[in-house]
């Protein structure tokens, strides 16, 4: 039976815990076949009945050892990359890129030459999207009447250009850079507690058919009002910020296939645009009464109908951008 040969293993840089130092060679057991021909060569010619393998050095040897200037210089590289910090800010929550992780992303190939795994970067920054990205999430809330529900989807929240943010990570890593910042955002939210839309903000419950307008966390002012009529014309639930505002304008409906003509024309005195597909806030004079079950059988094409004299304060108190909440 033939012993099993083990292969050398060269010297590497290997991460401590602090930093990359390095790691001693193992010969191992594998016979380097050349040098032992000549050994047995030699031993026939003295008349030697032995041959001491280690000492005659006919085993393989790891390519680079202990003190190989290689190793060293694959670690000082690899310490260079590690001297780096980033430190993304996102108040109440703060995430590090130091050497604990950017030792996971430093490799050597069989030259000792340090690569950088860049690929690792683009991996870590998509996961950190997902973690930290609210648009289309579900949060939950309390509303001014106590009421514990959640809202989810809407186009309001943070997301991220993780694509560039982890070009940039890269360049911060092997520029050795210590630094504080946010990442890169393609969209923003008022803050990054859960509730994203933070203390300025209008609300409505389309159970209750109310609204509230929510300034620096207090109620300011509130109404009945009456949504979307519900499946053919529900009003979409989710978290948007208002997108524009207009004085006297006329709304228009879908034009119907069969005459080619509005299903509505309906001048308003104020338009506060919610959604891009054109739910939003706007008096309703023609509505007998708001709240309750009207929406039920007299609801709405999706917008937000309200009373006159509601509508205009509204009007006088919201501006766009300010997130607009729509929940069950």
């Amino acid at each position: 039976m033939n012993p099993v040969q083990t292969d050398p293993i060269s010297a590497k840089p290997v991460f401590d815990g602090n930093k990359f130092v390095v790691e001693t060679e193992v010969y191992g057991t594998k016979i380097d076949i050349e040098a032992l021909k000549g050994k047995i060569s030699s031993a026939v010619e003295m008349f030697q009945t032995d041959i001491d393998l280690l000492k005659e050095g006919c085993y393989l040897k790891p390519k680079y050892n202990s003190e190989s200037p290689e190793v060293q210089g694959a670690c000082d590289i690899m310490n260079q990359y590690c001297k780096a910090s980033i430190t993304y800010n996102m108040p109440p929550y703060t995430e590090v890129v130091d050497a604990a992780v950017i030792s996971q992303w430093l490799i050597c190939d069989e030259n000792m030459n340090v690569v950088m795994q860049e690929e690792k970067a683009y991996e870590y920054m998509a996961g950190f999207a997902a973690r930290y990205k609210t648009v289309s999430a579900t949060r939950p809330l309390t509303t001014p009447w106590g009421k514990q529900t959640q809202v989810t989807g809407g186009t309001y929240g943070w997301s991220f250009d993780e694509n560039a943010e982890a070009a940039a990570l890269i360049n911060y890593i092997k520029n050795g850079e210590v630094i504080t910042k946010e990442p890169a955002y393609t969209q923003y939210a008022a803050s990054h507690e859960l509730q994203d839309w933070g203390t300025t903000y209008a609300e409505v419950d389309l159970t209750e058919q109310h609204m509230w307008y929510v300034s620096d966390g207090a109620v300011i002012f509130e109404t009945d009002v009456v949504t979307g009529m519900p499946y053919e014309h529900s009003t979409p639930e989710g978290v948007y910020a208002l997108i524009s505002m207009a004085r006297n304008a006329l709304l228009v409906g879908n034009i119907i296939p069969e005459t080619g003509e509005p299903e509505y024309e309906t001048p308003v005195s104020c338009w506060m645009q919610i959604t891009e597909d054109g739910v939003g806030f706007h008096d309703a004079t023609w509505q007998p009464y708001f709240g309750g079950s009207l929406y039920l059988w007299n609801g709405s094409h999706g917008c937000v109908n309200m009373p006159l004299s509601g509508a205009e304060t509204l009007f006088n108190l919201i501006s766009p951008g300010i997130p607009v909440i729509l929940h069950y």
